[in-house]
């Protein structure tokens, strides 16, 4: 069978901790692989080769490490294929969309590449007698990122590419679920610095694991930052284990995303939308958008009776085939958890307007495949609203005003993302300044920015002050040095002996 390695100090190893997990095909049901299981100890391996190699990474211009990032675009764009066919077949995901996978994550490599221009200080002549002073962005170090199995390309990228493009060293513990692409893009890197003709060897690594790698990463006195993609439960354990052993550490939790659709909006443009949204990658997403919020008894038919009539033409389908519109979810258990809320639902009194529990695809029984389903009359006390799906499951929660569909997303304990479907610039205008969430979408219905603006949710769905890739990426992964001098025009004489002050 085949095994999957660890990626440190630029060459693959093998796991020594004798642990290992499944790597499923979801299409078929079956184990393709396995992946090996990192102990602390062979973390502590990753580390030290990163230790080794960060200062002379950092000791390179930022001129000479952009090129790096453009080599490594450049080597992803022309494994396009290769990448998303490898990411499809343990995730799941359709190609088209695996392809948009690798795709969002190397708009933020392209960011990376501009690097020279974000790492600019400030500078201010004469701030006092002869004085000036000015400041300078220099790496942290080491830093690490812990990432989910529904983005296995893109969110690593997020991660990596602006934390080496500053000149750190950068650890990466992937999901055990999809480990194949973090992998790959850590050979093709090493591809990149030499054709860019640079030693990056330990610059980027890849260490697999379970909770014993994680604690690894949190508790290592040598890494400086952690980022980390998850659930909010966990994502609130990674904030504060290592932020108690001193770490800067950005973590992104889970998400109940809302779209509210007022009574004038186009609404065959946004049962589009929220077909999409809503269903593709099976609803395992952050930014899906699994529940609808229509205003007014007339908006809330049409919008049901439109969207019940496009989930019949939904097409299930394994990763490979181009009709597909979404494939299966990445591991049975998963399946069996989404199957568990949309039963949690009918318990709970919600309408279950179309049920995909029951759904099988001829020649793939055994595949982790599970239909669209739809919920009409959901209500805000309900534990199936209230808590993440992360399946193909859309709720639809009834309100009567705008000031009622406006409380929905800004109280409920996630706030990643909220979309508005409106031809009205005034209430779409409102909406976005009101509205107690971290992403805004108007007419929009996943609004992820792009790549040189930031990624972050508010509530229980982002814990720490940093938000992802951008500017504030940047400064996540970078600490600032002020530098305050002065040149004496002869002897020194005059030694102050009180606080200076720019008189």
């Amino acid at each position: 069978m085949r095994e999957i390695h660890h990626f440190i100090a630029g060459r693959s190893q093998a796991g020594t901790s004798g642990r290992f997990g499944d790597v499923f095909d979801p299409n078929l049901g079956e184990v393709q692989a396995r992946v090996a299981l990192a102990s602390p100890q062979e973390l502590d391996a990753a580390v030290q080769a990163a230790l080794a190699a960060q200062p002379a990474w950092a000791a390179v211009n930022p001129q000479r490490r952009a090129r790096v990032m453009f080599a490594f675009k450049r080597l992803v764009e022309a494994r396009m294929d290769e990448l998303a066919a490898l990411l499809s077949s343990e995730h799941g995901k359709v190609i088209a969309d695996s392809k948009g996978d690798v795709q969002r994550g190397l708009e933020v490599i392209e960011f990376a590449c501009g690097i020279p221009h974000a790492l600019k200080g400030e500078y201010t002549e004469g701030a006092g007698p002869g004085i000036d002073v000015y400041s300078m962005r220099q790496p942290l170090g080491v830093a690490a990122g812990i990432t989910p199995f529904n983005f296995p390309a893109m969110i690593p990228m997020w991660m990596f590419g602006v934390a080496v493009a500053v000149g750190n060293a950068f650890i990466l513990k992937p999901s055990e679920k999809d480990p194949s692409v973090p992998v790959r893009l850590a050979e093709l890197f090493m591809e990149a610095g030499a054709e860019a003709g640079i030693d990056v060897a330990g610059v980027l690594n890849v260490v697999h694991g379970d909770k014993a790698a994680v604690d690894a990463i949190l508790t290592h006195p040598d890494i400086a930052a952690v980022s980390f993609v998850g659930s909010s439960d966990i994502a609130h354990y990674v904030y504060s284990t290592a932020a108690a052993h001193g770490k800067r550490v950005q973590a992104m939790g889970g998400a109940k995303n809302h779209g509210i659709l007022l009574p004038d909006a186009d609404l065959e443009a946004a049962a589009n939308d929220i077909l999409g949204a809503a269903y593709g990658s099976a609803g395992e997403r952050c930014m899906a958008l699994p529940v609808a919020v229509p205003v007014g008894a007339k908006t809330a038919e049409a919008f049901r009776e439109l969207m019940t009539a496009k989930i019949e033409t939904l097409k299930v389908g394994v990763s490979s085939d181009a009709e597909a519109q979404y494939g299966p979810v990445v591991s049975a258990a998963h399946r069996q958890r989404v199957t568990d809320y949309i039963r949690m639902g009918v318990d709970e009194g919600a309408e279950l307007v179309v049920d995909g529990r029951d759904f099988r695809l001829q020649g793939h029984e055994k595949g982790f495949f599970i239909g669209p389903s739809l919920f009409d009359r959901v209500t805000p006390q309900m534990r199936s609203y209230q808590e993440e799906i992360f399946g193909p499951v859309l709720q639809i929660v009834r309100a009567e005003t705008f000031e009622e569909a406006l409380a929905l997303p800004s109280q409920h304990a996630y706030g990643n993302g909220v979309a508005i479907f409106t031809r009205n610039g005034r209430a779409a205008r409102e909406f976005a300044s009101r509205v107690n969430v971290g992403m805004v979408g108007i007419n929009v219905p996943i609004p992820v920015p792009v790549a040189y603006h930031s990624f972050g949710g508010w509530k229980r769905s982002a814990f720490g002050d940093a938000n992802q890739h951008g500017m504030e990426g940047v400064r996540f992964y970078t600490k600032v040095k002020t530098v305050t001098a002065r040149w004496p025009e002869g002897a020194s004489e005059d030694q102050a002996f009180v606080i200076p002050t720019m008189r």
